[in-house]
């Protein structure tokens, strides 16, 4: 059901421009809705120890000590290509309504945030205490009770993207017992690691086109590589936040 609301999406303008010229009427229909949740970015890691340090003299670990920045800032940094990718793509493409977010970021131990929170060293800290696997229930519970609030609040019709790995339980097993066959993913992740991932995510961003989306429950999950992606040109995501602007 979920998969033929993209599709129509996508061929709607043809439809459209034939209807135009044999003169016939066609009621526009909004967008579904669809909000995404991005998985996170390793605050174990070496940028990520980089950015919290004390020491660190560079803006964004300065601002992230005294007043804060936004998560989804914070996590681009730590995470790179990826994290930027799935970021872009989502305020791109979200269709939310009724004020909720049309992106979360799911996170160790806090839940599910969206990337314009501002956090601080401290908030870094206590939303990655854990660890994220299904059987911690520091990760999972929190998960687990934002994802039911999200459900609730989005409605049955509110398509929920999930842009991150599917090929192992950590983010699947605890959304796919709220989202059911509501939880979707872009089958052209499969086969593809981080890096052309979060290219192919950049890529569309800019372009306009969104990928194809389909259910995780019977969804195939595993694949063989797809072709290499061409490299993105030199200040390629400085110029897509400046077109978006």
């Amino acid at each position: 059901m979920k998969r033929n609301s993209t599709r129509n999406e996508r061929v709607r303008p043809d439809r459209t421009n034939r209807a135009q010229k044999s003169g016939t009427r066609v009621a526009s229909q909004p967008p579904p809705r669809r909000i995404f949740l991005l998985s996170p970015a390793n605050a174990a890691g070496i940028r990520a120890r980089i950015v919290a340090s004390e020491n660190a003299s560079f803006e964004l670990a300065m601002r992230l000590r005294s007043q804060g920045a936004p998560l989804g800032e914070v996590f681009s940094f730590i995470s790179g290509l990826y994290f930027r990718g799935k970021l872009a793509y989502a305020q791109r493409f979200a269709e939310a309504r009724n004020g909720m977010p049309g992106a979360f970021v799911i996170t160790a131990s806090g839940g599910l945030i969206p990337p314009e929170t501002v956090i601080t060293t401290k908030d870094l800290a206590a939303i990655s205490a854990a660890s994220i696997s299904a059987t911690d229930r520091r990760y999972r519970e929190p998960l687990e009770r934002d994802a039911q609030a999200i459900c609730k609040l989005a409605g049955p019709k509110c398509e929920v993207v999930l842009l991150g790995s599917i090929a192992t339980p950590k983010y699947v097993e605890p959304l796919l017992e709220i989202f059911g066959d509501r939880l979707l993913f872009p089958i052209e992740f499969v086969g593809r690691g981080d890096m052309s991932r979060g290219g192919l995510m950049l890529r569309s961003a800019h372009s306009g086109e969104q990928l194809t989306y389909v259910p995780v429950a019977s969804a195939v999950r595993h694949g063989p590589k797809p072709p290499k992606l061409p490299k993105l040109p030199r200040g390629y995501y400085q110029q897509l936040k400046g077109s978006s602007s």
